[in-house]
C-alpha cells in the first residue's frame, strides 16, 4: 500500500499514462541470497535531489496535506516501509543507482538512511530480464530481495490486491501484478480503469456523479469488466465532531461506489471501507465507502469510537439516498435519449 500510495503521488510526464507494475521472482536479482525478490517499476518522472535527501534525513515531519497514516508525498519517511520486508532495498531513478541497508554502515554505523552506490552490472540485466527484454525501462525502479520470513506474505498480499484500490486513485490509471518464474504469457494480472465517464451538473455544488469502469485481466484470453456508479457529496463538519488532527478540515467529502452487477473479485479480498487506500474493514453492503476516516496505527481499520468517523458515519445514510435518487434519474434521463435516437 506504501509502494501504490508513492506512485499515486509522485509526478509525470504530460501524455504519460501513470502505471505501477509489480513483478515478484524467486531470483535472486541482488545477489544477497535473498529466497524471492519484488521489483516495482513506475513510469514517473523520477527522483529529484530533494527526494534523495528527505529518504536520507531522520526524523523528517510529514507534508502538511499529504494523505494520513504514514503515507506521504515526498520520497521520505513513508519509503522506510519497505524494510519490514526486505533488509537490503534498492533505488534506480534518474541517475540514481543505490541501496539502503537495516545494518549499520561500516563507516559511520547509521542503518536505514545512508546509501550505498550500486555499480551498473550485472544486476541491469537481470533486471531488464525480469522486466522483458524488449520494453524500455521505466524511469523508478525498486529491488526489493525479501526476507525469507516475509515472501509468501508479499505474495498473498499481490495476488488479493482487489481492482477497486484503482476506484479513487486521481492518477494510477494501471497496475500490473506478475510472476517472471514460469516465463508464460498468461502469468500475468492488469488492473486497469479501462474507462470513466462524467455524468450530466446535477446543479448542486455539493454534489457530482460519474461511472467508471474497471478492467481485470488474469489471463491473455480473459477479461473481466464491471462499470462502477460513483457518488461524491460534501457534509459539513459538525463542531462536535472536530478532533485535533482534523481541526482545519471544513467538510466531510463521502464517496459511495455502486458495481452494475456483482462487481469484481480478485483472490480471496473483499473490500468495505476506504481512506483513499482500502482498509482490511468489511462491511457487507453491496457498495463501497470512502472517506478520511482517521485509522488505527495498523491502517487495517477505522477508529470505531473516534468523534470524527462517527460523524462520517452518521453522514452516509444521507449520502446513500441521495445517491439513489440520483441514480434513477440519471438511468431515466439517459433511457429517454436512447429511444430518442
Amino acid at each position: 500500500m506504501e509502494l501504490i500510495q508513492n506512485a499515486e503521488d509522485n509526478e509525470y510526464e504530460e501524455g504519460v499514462e501513470p502505471t505501477l507494475e509489480f513483478v515478484m521472482t524467486k531470483k535472486d536479482i541482488t545477489g544477497s541470497g535473498a529466497p524471492a525478490t519484488l521489483l516495482v517499476f513506475n513510469n514517473e518522472v523520477g527522483f529529484s535531489r530533494k527526494n534523495m535527501d528527505s529518504i536520507c534525513s531522520v526524523g523528517r515531519s510529514t507534508k502538511k496535506g499529504k494523505r494520513q497514516q504514514g503515507f506521504i508525498g515526498e520520497k521520505g519517511i513513508g519509503f522506510k516501509s519497505v524494510f519490514l520486508v526486505s533488509s537490503q532495498p534498492w533505488i534506480f531513478s534518474n541517475g540514481y543507482r543505490v541501496r539502503f541497508t537495516e545494518e549499520p554502515n561500516q563507516y559511520c554505523g547509521i542503518r536505514y538512511v545512508v546509501p550505498e552506490f550500486v555499480t551498473r552490472k550485472p544486476y541491469l540485466s537481470r533486471i531488464c530480464n525480469a522486466y522483458g527484454s524488449n520494453k524500455i525501462l521505466p524511469t523508478t525502479i525498486f529491488v526489493l530481495p525479501l526476507k525469507p520470513d516475509k515472501v509468501e506474505a508479499v505474495r498473498a498480499q499481490l495476488s488479493d490486491l482487489h481492482p477497486e484500490i484503482l476506484l479513487f486513485l486521481s492518477k494510477i490509471k494501471q497496475l500490473y501484478v506478475r510472476g517472471f518464474d514460469s516465463g508464460k504469457a498468461d502469468d500475468v494480472s492488469t488492473i486497469s480503469i479501462f474507462s470513466e465517464t462524467e455524468y450530466m451538473d446535477l446543479g448542486d455544488e455539493r454534489a457530482n456523479s460519474r461511472v467508471v469502469q474497471l478492467s481485470v485481466k488474469e489471463t491473455e484470453c480473459t477479461e473481466d469488466l464491471c462499470k462502477y456508479y460513483l457518488w461524491r457529496e460534501s457534509f459539513p463538519v459538525k463542531p462536535g465532531n472536530r478532533v485535533s488532527v482534523r481541526m482545519d478540515v471544513e467538510e466531510w467529502v463521502i464517496t459511495l461506489a455502486f458495481p452494475f452487477g456483482e462487481g469484481l473479485r480478485r483472490g480471496t479480498s473483499s473490500v468495505g471501507i476506504f481512506a483513499f487506500l482500502p482498509t482490511a474493514m468489511v462491511t457487507n453492503f453491496s457498495f463501497v465507502i470512502q472517506d478520511d476516516f482517521i485509522l488505527s496505527s495498523s491502517r487495517e481499520s477505522i477508529m470505531l469510537g473516534n468523534l470524527w468517523n462517527s460523524g462520517i458515519l452518521e453522514c452516509v445514510p444521507s449520502s446513500f439516498v441521495n445517491a439513489f435518487q440520483s441514480y434513477v434519474k440519471d438511468l431515466f434521463l439517459f433511457t429517454s435519449v436512447d429511444q430518442a435516437f
